[in-house]
């Protein structure tokens, strides 16, 4: 097996096809919380929590109605203010949104499931044991996606292989700036403290790639099953693995 060798000290990692599936996240995750969304919002609706929440949901559909968001589905100020809320979230998540305030309300109803025993975080078999050795090796190593910080750390305390949480120095989400703009991977090296060509970066998305490589990091492409297929150009442009034993530390 050839490997890639690398000598840079940080590695910021995708979760969603990287470290644990695709099918995961989009079969068993979205399903769950749109099961318990409406239980959720009826046990919290009075919450200080969910309040600050439903304060941010609010912001967004007004910048939405600003930016003529088309299908929107309104949040109502009357009677039916939950039943909009509950619409407009699902509508939302339909779109695959990727803004804060949803971020928020899916890890909150995430951290009951996760903490009721119903759910286990999937993890790849290949994970786990390289992650060990990196971080033997002297590596730092980061989380950075889309789903909220607290969703990320309930996927690894609650993983099939236990608690692996502590394998992490710290974890990143939108909240740092968009994937897809090289300003988010320049931010992060400035919260750890560190050059952006000191920081390898491993995600399934090839757009997520080149704003990770315009901001001056090292880029590897993970090829899991069930990943959107790349071009054969992006396979020569930027490495690629199928598997994290295939990468080890200089």
């Amino acid at each position: 097996m050839t490997k890639i060798k690398f000598s840079e000290n940080h590695v910021l990692l995708d979760i969603e096809g990287t470290i644990s599936s695709v099918s995961f996240v989009k079969d068993i995750l979205f399903p769950c919380i749109r099961e318990n969304l409406k239980q959720y919002i009826e046990d919290n609706w009075s919450k200080q929590e969910f309040r600050s929440i439903l304060n941010l949901l609010k912001k967004q559909f007004a910048e939405d109605v600003a930016n003529k968001v088309e299908n929107l589905v309104p949040i109502v100020e009357n009677e039916n203010e939950k039943d909009s809320v509950i619409q407009n979230v699902l509508y939302q998540m339909d779109l695959d949104r990727k803004n804060v305030a949803l971020k928020k309300l899916q890890g909150n109803i995430l951290k009951n499931v996760f903490h009721s025993g119903k759910l286990k975080g999937h993890v790849y078999d290949d994970v786990v044991p390289a992650l060990k050795s990196w971080k033997k090796n002297g590596k730092k190593l980061y989380i950075y996606s889309s789903g909220s910080v607290e969703a990320q750390k309930l996927l690894f305390r609650y993983s099939v292989y236990g608690d692996i949480l502590d394998l992490f120095c710290e974890h990143f989400d939108t909240e740092i700036g968009f994937k897809t703009d090289p300003k988010s991977y320049t931010n992060i090296a400035k919260t750890i403290g560190c050059f952006t060509t000191d920081i390898i970066f491993v995600t399934d998305v090839i757009k997520e790639a080149e704003a990770a490589s315009e901001a001056g990091c090292r880029v590897v492409i993970s090829l899991r099953p069930g990943n959107y297929p790349i071009s054969d150009s992006d396979k020569i442009k930027y490495e690629c693995i199928y598997s994290f034993a295939e990468m080890s530390p200089e």
